[in-house]
């Protein structure tokens, strides 16, 4: 490591000490900016995560609608990201209004969203899932006739296969896993037959299908620690190899896909941390009519889950 970084490292700690703050990393992020992490997991389990600490401060590593959801389990803290402009493609394809109009198109239907939303679309929600529980949560809801679920048409394929429900869905993709295509994992199977072969549930249908083992970000991490295989294809944003490659040494990790790195999840770097460690701006803040609606679409998940 270069002498300006350890300097960098040892203010941010300094600053990190003064203010009370925590720093929430997601598992997409820049390896650099994983290292200076308090806490590393995807977007949900950091949000609990922050909820459970003492800090005053939450600094969140990753994109806004992360933070937001920071922000409605965390009310009384103060949420602040290094680069405000990271946002999710997949969120900003649904909108609160958009969500409105399929619900009044389909009145008797639960409306079921995917996490990777805008706080105004969560509460608009009856229910919040993960790509974790998605199935659970689906699976809970039994004596429901209709269900929406939004935003992401690959997850929802993927969730109604695994459920049997045959769900009213929306547009909405990432545009970051449509990226790896089924001849990648085929390639990479050719040279590494015996490696197992893990991608996430927003890819493409045609990717699930060649699948060993289809997980959140998080999921990954557990499997590859607990499995006897050693060597993995990984199909999911290029960011979470540092992780794995870190709680494995042992084992060997090959990406699906070179083009499969998410532009927004790269912006954060170690600078932005110090900066808003110093200034603390560029704060989200959940208004309290629409964190409310929210918070309850979120409780009614971890009733479930």
């Amino acid at each position: 490591m270069i002498k300006e970084d350890k300097e960098l490292i040892s203010k941010i700690k300094e600053l990190k000490k003064k203010r009370n703050a925590i720093i929430l990393v997601h598992n997409y992020q820049l390896p650099e900016v994983q290292d200076i992490a308090d806490f590393r997991g995807d977007s949900l389990e950091l949000s609990r995560m922050a909820a459970k600490t003492d800090a005053k401060v939450i600094v969140f590593c990753g994109v806004y609608f992360m933070a937001e959801t920071a922000s409605i389990l965390s009310p009384d803290k103060l949420v602040v990201m290094p680069d405000t402009s990271a946002g999710c493609p997949m969120a900003n394809m649904m909108n609160a209004n958009d969500l409105k109009k399929l619900k009044a198109q389909h009145p008797d239907a639960v409306a079921l969203g995917y996490v990777n939303t805008s706080a105004e679309v969560k509460a608009e929600l009856d229910y919040c899932c993960t790509s974790t529980n998605a199935i659970a949560v689906i699976n809970a809801l039994g004596d429901k006739k209709e269900i929406i679920f939004v935003p992401d048409k690959y997850l929802a394929d993927y969730v109604s296969k695994k459920t049997g429900r045959k769900l009213i869905t929306w547009h909405g993709f990432c545009p970051t896993h449509v990226k790896i295509l089924p001849e990648d994992l085929k390639r990479e199977k050719k040279f590494h037959p015996k490696a197992k072969v893990m991608v996430h549930p927003e890819c493409l249908p045609n990717v699930v299908e060649l699948a060993d083992a289809v997980l959140s970000t998080s999921q990954m991490a557990k499997y590859a620690k607990e499995s006897p295989a050693k060597e993995f294809i990984v199909g999911t944003e290029a960011g979470l190899l540092y992780r794995l490659k870190q709680d494995n040494p042992d084992k060997e990790f090959y990406l699906a896909s070179e083009r499969a790195v998410c532009p927004n999840m790269k912006r954060t770097t170690q600078e932005k941390v110090l900066w808003v460690l110093q200034e603390l701006k560029n704060e989200v803040k959940v208004p309290d009519h629409i964190r409310k609606k929210a918070r309850l679409a979120i409780d009614r998940m971890l009733a479930i889950v």
